[in-house]
């Protein structure tokens, strides 16, 4: 799909969609244009730009796939999501794993808002995506989690690095930030409330809210400003707003930085999780720390506490110490 830095100007008889993404497109419905001008409709309509941003590389990684049999993206058939379905099972050029179950369900729910749209602006009859089959995502977590130390052997190899990695990093650890919740704001978002130094967020589904910042990340997010009082808060050596590639790559730098032993599949993600789980263990109830996550659905919070029960305190530990109790005599 034809990217550009800044839309183009419409012309008569032309459409212009432009999203923050960076997709920009301009030209009569019809042919190839129609299809560009739909997505670029379809991300533009999400409120969320995390969502805009995944939406428009699912449908992309899909227009890809379908470009590569020779089927336009609104002549899909029921068949062919069924075989992309079947293709992502198989190891991903990316990773060399097959797509998680989660990630097929993001995909697919992706490509159902996009014809269920196109279907909206007349230009489908009806969706491929109906009737068809989409995994559960099971109950537990998946995202890799970090214990106690762990997170702090991360933090200190944040604080190694230096300012801007050592204030990031404990903004996702100690706040349980979505990456670009942390990314998107600005200075100008710090603020104090009733003796608080809080961040001014703007979260999933398009909510505001408000969180306080502990003394430890209030003075390396101050230490890492020096001063500055305007612009984002996390920017680049030339002045620009750190992006989602960059944070990943410095997690994940971190991490193996740390000598972690899964540092290969950590991300900004599983700082969140370590947040939500470390808040557990430090005793805070189910429904604060759904609040301080921003989980509009407390089944949500409960996948990482049911993932961290079950690894804790699954069944398996007590058999092994019951049958190693050397106390009790053997059976003659």
């Amino acid at each position: 799909m034809p990217r550009s830095d800044r839309p183009a100007q419409a012309e008569p008889g032309t459409e212009l969609v432009a999203e923050p993404t960076g997709l920009a497109v301009s030209g009569p419905a019809s042919g190839q244009d129609r299809i560009r001008w739909l997505v670029a409709a379809f991300v533009l309509s999400c409120r969320s730009e995390h969502t805009r941003r995944a939406y428009a590389r699912d449908i992309g990684d899909f227009h890809t796939w379908c470009a590569g049999i020779g089927v336009d993206l609104l002549e899909v058939r029921r068949v062919h999501v069924d075989a992309y379905i079947s293709a992502l099972a198989q190891p991903q050029p990316r990773t060399g794993r097959p797509a998680a179950a989660a990630t097929v369900a993001r995909k697919l729910a992706a490509l159902a808002g996009f014809y269920a749209y196109a279907i909206d602006e007349g230009q489908l009859p009806a969706s491929p995506l109906t009737r068809v089959a989409r995994p559960r995502v099971g109950d537990d977590s998946q995202t890799t989690g970090l214990d106690r130390g762990e997170l702090r052997r991360l933090l200190a190899a944040a604080a190694r690095d230096g300012a801007r990695s050592h204030a990031l990093l404990l903004l996702l650890a100690h706040n349980g930030l979505r990456i670009n919740e942390a990314l998107s704001r600005d200075v100008e978002h710090l603020d104090t409330e009733r003796g608080h130094q809080v961040l001014r967020l703007h979260r999933k589904g398009g909510h505001r809210a408000t969180t306080p910042l502990a003394p430890p990340v209030a003075h390396a997010l101050h230490t890492y400003l020096g001063g500055r009082d305007t612009g984002p808060i996390f920017i680049t050596r030339t002045g620009r707003r750190v992006d989602h590639s960059a944070a990943w790559r410095l997690v994940r730098r971190l991490a193996r930085r740390a000598e972690l032993p899964q540092a290969d599949r950590i991300n900004p993600h599983t700082l969140r999780h370590a947040f939500v789980t470390a808040a557990l263990d430090a005793g805070a109830s189910l429904r604060d720390v759904q609040d301080a996550a921003g989980h509009a659905d407390p089944r949500t919070t409960r996948r990482y506490d049911r993932a961290r029960y079950n690894l804790d305190r699954h069944a398996t530990y007590a058999v092994t110490a019951y049958l190693a109790d050397d106390t009790e005599p053997l059976p003659t």
